[in-house]
């Protein structure tokens, strides 16, 4: 198994945070990034638009400390999160399917936490 399940862009960045309100605020303030509420079923969202076409967010989470997860795109998610078990990450999220597309989310204690990301329409 090849790494050609991988594109290697990175296309969308998004914070896990439990004080959502406070990094909205921050992020105007520093970056400029204005936060577009999202209605989703599990909780508070905010869209961002980062610039050179690149999407994110900020989400509303229990976790113990914020964390940027970037989506790396893939052509097949259950391809890449199959080889990246092979290479020793733990998968903390299963391929799972949203409306824009299959997610999941890797990590290893020296590479940090990925989210593989493969986009409606193409083959899973």
């Amino acid at each position: 198994m090849t790494s050609s399940a991988l594109s290697s862009r990175v296309v969308h960045l998004e914070l896990h945070t439990t004080g959502l309100a406070r990094a909205r605020e921050f992020y105007e303030t520093l970056c400029g990034w204005r936060g577009e509420p999202i209605d989703t079923v599990n909780g508070s969202y905010l869209r961002l638009e980062l610039g050179n076409n690149l999407g994110g967010g900020i989400v509303a989470c229990s976790c113990q400390q914020a964390i940027w997860l970037p989506y790396v795109e893939v052509t097949q998610i259950d391809t890449a999160t199959h080889l990246a078990r092979q290479l020793g990450a733990s998968v903390l999220l299963e391929p799972r399917e949203g409306p824009a597309g299959w997610r999941s989310v890797i990590a290893t204690a020296e590479a940090g936490q990925i989210a593989l990301w493969q986009l409606k329409g193409w083959q899973i």
